[in-house]
């Protein structure tokens, strides 16, 4: 306890009295309108790709579960592949695709062509960027979502199928809504992972938080101050996150035999109830 102490009096001593962590130069460029520009193209690609991501997911863990042997197998291929690679290759590889069909062309064999698509012009650094991570966001999605289904009891499904429930209705308000409280926990680390993945497509130049930080530093040489910023704000989106996490895990907790977890802005409150009643008594 005394080491851990000491060490944590001499961390705040030098992040204090340290004169390269510019903290002036921090507080300049905290709320400066670049990084709050990259900070929203953040917050899109977190929310557009774990949307792709989520809904992919889901129709992959279907097909995963599918009596058919050949759609089990391609789905199980997808999920394989996009878990198998590096989400860094794959984002360079969806930018520069149009090195390998530099157009797409919808028409009659050997006739009229109907439509033509120019893929440079369609590959843009942000559809590089959510086709990247939505594509490899639904394979993990996928084995969540499946291990959630795999969680509610067959009996459950039985008798969906005795009430004349289709396979599909029996999914969606039997299977799925028990499946939640297994499903979110993992969804909520994913989104939060997908927060900080999002930085790298810095390198095919879209103006995401740490891009925005970069253009700034690169011409000012204020590195580790503008560093600093875009932690400030990773940290900041995954405390949001994290609080949103807790409060649907209790949500879809609730009727389990197990107590569900405590969220944190509850045990504060919790806390400062504690400490006004003893107050009072005293």
């Amino acid at each position: 306890m005394v080491v851990s102490a000491a060490l944590a009096v001499g961390l705040v001593t030098t992040l204090i009295t340290n004169p390269r962590y510019e903290w002036g130069t921090v507080n300049e460029y905290l709320f400066a309108p670049d990084i709050l520009r990259g900070l929203r193209m953040t917050i899109i690609l977190t929310v557009v790709s774990m949307l792709i991501g989520i809904a992919l997911g889901i129709v992959l863990a279907v097909i995963r579960l599918s009596p058919s042997k050949l759609a089990s197998g391609l789905a199980g291929a997808y999920i394989g592949f996009f878990r198998g690679t590096p989400v860094l290759v794959q984002l360079i590889f969806w930018f520069n695709f149009s090195a390998l069909y530099p157009k797409v062309v919808i028409g009659i064999p050997f006739g009229p062509e109907f439509f033509l698509v120019n893929i440079n012009l369609l590959i843009t650094p942000f559809v590089a960027a959510t086709l990247t991570l939505g594509l490899n966001e639904g394979a993990y999605m996928a084995e969540i979502v499946r291990s959630g289904i795999l969680s509610v009891p067959e009996g459950q499904t039985y008798a969906a199928s005795s009430l004349g429930l289709s396979r599909l209705q029996t999914l969606r308000k039997v299977v799925l809504p028990q499946a939640m409280r297994v499903i979110v926990p993992p969804t909520g680390n994913e989104v939060i992972g997908m927060l900080k993945t999002t930085s790298i497509v810095s390198i095919i130049a879209l103006s995401e938080l740490l891009y925005s930080a970069q253009s700034i530093y690169t011409r000012t040489y204020e590195t580790i101050p503008l560093l600093i910023v875009v932690s400030i704000w990773y940290l900041l989106a995954t405390s949001v996150l994290t609080f949103g996490q807790q409060y649907l895990e209790r949500r879809f907790g609730r009727g389990t035999t197990r107590t569900a977890p405590v969220a944190r802005f509850q045990m504060l409150r919790n806390a400062w109830g504690m400490t006004r009643r003893e107050a009072g008594v005293q």
